[in-house]
């Protein structure tokens, strides 16, 4: 059973966890989709989701609470000034998980999450999907 078992552990400690989810929420929201693992995937939507509800208010306190978790200033503005305005009427469900199929390399099952408002995907549109392997 797996009673008490809040998250996965991706084959890492703590600080390397933390670490890739943190990268990975960094990359999401700067280009509105990431290619994944379906594990890490679920992972990140933990970390995204809570980011989407807090940027909703637009304070300082909140942009420091974002800036805490994300590594770069401009995923952090792209956050309340793109991300947030999107999904204002929503009352959560930010991200979506699409599967895949399996990686040539070691047969990982792959998935892509993305933003489920296409305003902020727009981004994205210009780019190519980031691939976190």
């Amino acid at each position: 059973m797996r009673h008490r078992l809040a998250h996965r552990k991706l084959n890492r400690d703590s600080a390397g966890r933390k670490a890739l989810l943190r990268g990975l929420a960094t990359q999401l929201i700067e280009y509105g989709t990431v290619v994944t693992t379906i594990e890490r995937a679920k992972e990140l939507r933990k970390v995204v989701e809570p980011l989407v509800a807090l940027a909703r208010v637009d304070s300082v306190n909140n942009r420091r609470s974002a800036a805490a978790t994300l590594y770069s200033k401009k995923s952090v503005g792209d956050l309340f000034s793109r991300v947030a305005p999107a999904n204002a009427t929503r009352q959560g469900g930010y991200t979506r998980i699409l599967k895949l199929g399996l990686r040539p390399g070691d047969n990982a099952r792959r998935a892509i999450i993305e933003f489920v408002e296409p305003t902020a995907i727009k981004a994205a549109e210009t780019t190519a999907p980031v691939a976190a392997n």
